[in-house]
């Protein structure tokens, strides 16, 4: 058979609503919505794992992050741990990374399966980024959003129209400090930004843990992320709403900016496969690898359980197999790329990729509608107390009517981190009474019904899926290398 290419745009913090396609009123992404229009808009997609090494692991290996051994920020990929780019390597596919890939900076952890690729160390940088490559680091004129972009192109242009290719564009963008191409320094102006109605939530039936965060728009967010100095009129806790509101506007105008030369650059992709003929028979994918607070709840950054950083933008287009204006509502992980994207080119996930642990979802893009599907989903952040926003570990599950959370305060340390252990702490959200996630119900006794429930499928889920539940402090966290080891 033909196998279809693929084009897969991994972007870093693209909140769901700031994509107009996913109903958003701050911006709006028209190339974006082209991929949702054109082919599939995932309406509940989420991430295993919300901060952006573990999930890249996760999106490349279809594993958990105790499987693949990327279980923080500061983690390497366990290079033994095959990912779906080796299988379509392996069965002859011309592959290509451009961008981030901020799974490890050894040489055993820079990317494996490509037979070109040049990406940024670390985060990177917006402007003349360093980028490095099999012969070494190489600095690079130009606004990074552009260059990935450009680098795709022209490898796009060197390649056998008669073979398969696979093509990552993993920008870098719209990740902090936020810093926007010059030639988009007119749009979204500061004070036309509609806020989210729930900028200044004060966070009253929450747990201790929401007062050790530092995730605030109004407390944290800095002149570092807001390029201008707070005016001294918006300081002291009497002008914290106003401070907030202020520095809402900064961040989000500089941050939709980083968006627009996304979507521009989007444009470019679709338009030369459009332009070569190739758009018919390849796959392009467009994700964020979280969510991302976008002041909702007076926050920004990812990490927590909450919905705007657990949710992933994701969208398919595929003609040859995906009908115009598809939406998918059922429930999927980014654990679930390897085998979905597989199958699309027609391999058997579970022979090609034994090691992996997620479902294809090929099925749902294709429109069929199953009888079973999954109706839960298991997440696990296992940094504490990092040193940036001292979230606490903590684990979950999510229905489709409530969400649980076990903040367990305790764990894997990090750099720079204290190593404080605090109480465990529980919250219930009623996501169908309560879809902002205001009111935490764990202690509403008529709710102990479904708290049991809940507490019975994060077990069984945590044993699916090989992970050990917390049991105090000492709790021996997994042998990451075992946990591959068990899967493989």
């Amino acid at each position: 058979m033909t196998r279809p290419n693929i084009v897969f745009i991994l972007v870093d913090d693209h909140a769901p609503h700031a994509i107009s396609a996913y109903g958003s009123v701050v911006n709006t992404t028209p190339h974006i919505d082209r991929i949702a229009d054109e082919g599939a808009l995932l309406e509940a997609m989420f991430c295993t794992n919300s901060i952006c090494t573990p999930s890249r692991a996760s999106i490349l290996t279809g594993t958990y992050s105790h499987v693949n051994g990327v279980p923080s920020i500061f983690s390497e990929m366990d290079y033994r741990v095959p990912t779906f780019v080796d299988v379509l390597h392996d069965a002859g596919y011309a592959t290509a990374l451009f961008g981030k890939w901020h799974l490890g900076e050894s040489q055993r952890s820079h990317p494996r399966g490509f037979d070109e690729w040049l990406v940024f160390p670390g985060q990177g940088e917006y402007v003349d980024p360093v980028m490095i490559g099999p012969e070494g680091e190489v600095t690079v004129p130009g606004y990074a959003t552009d260059i990935v972009t450009d680098l795709s192109l022209d490898w796009l242009e060197r390649q056998d129209a008669e073979e398969p290719f696979a093509l990552f564009v993993h920008h870098k963008a719209p990740h902090s400090p936020w810093v926007p191409d010059p030639k988009h320094a007119h749009l979204y102006p500061a004070g036309s930004i509609p806020e989210p109605v729930t900028l200044h939530d004060q966070h009253e039936s929450l747990g201790e843990w929401a007062s050790r965060t530092t995730m605030s728009i109004a407390d944290d967010l800095t002149e570092h992320h807001l390029k201008e100095p707070l005016p001294a009129e918006l300081e002291g806790e009497d002008r914290r709403e106003q401070r907030a509101s202020w520095k809402y506007q900064r961040y989000m105008r500089d941050y939709l900016q980083c968006i627009h030369s996304i979507d521009e650059n989007v444009a470019r992709i679709l338009d030369r496969l459009d332009e070569t003929g190739r758009a018919q028979d390849t796959i392009v994918v467009y994700a964020s690898d979280q969510g991302f607070f976008l002041g909702d709840h007076g926050w920004f950054d990812k990490r927590l359980m909450f919905e705007q950083s657990l949710q992933m933008p994701v969208l398919f287009r595929y003609p040859s197999a995906i009908r115009p204006g598809t939406r998918v509502p059922q429930m999927v992980t980014n654990v679930d790329f390897a085998a979905t994207l597989l199958e699309l080119c027609g391999f058997l996930p579970d022979q090609a990729l034994p090691s992996s642990q997620g479902t294809s979802f090929a099925g749902l893009l294709g429109g069929e509608q199953p009888d079973e599907w999954a109706e839960s989903m298991y997440y696990r952040y296992w940094e504490h107390d990092d040193p940036n926003h001292h979230v606490p570990a903590h684990y979950g599950v999510r229905t489709k009517t409530h969400k649980l959370i076990c903040y367990y305060n305790d764990g894997l340390g990090v750099p720079g981190s204290s190593g404080n252990t605090y109480p465990v702490e529980w919250e219930l959200f009623d996501l169908v009474a309560d879809p902002a996630e205001l009111r935490n119900v764990i202690d509403d006794p008529a709710n102990a019904p479904i708290i049991a429930e809940l507490k019975t499928e994060l077990a069984r889920l945590q044993e699916r899926y090989g992970d050990r539940p917390y049991e105090g402090p000492g709790t021996p966290h997994p042998e990451w290398a075992d946990g591959y080891q068990q899967f493989s």
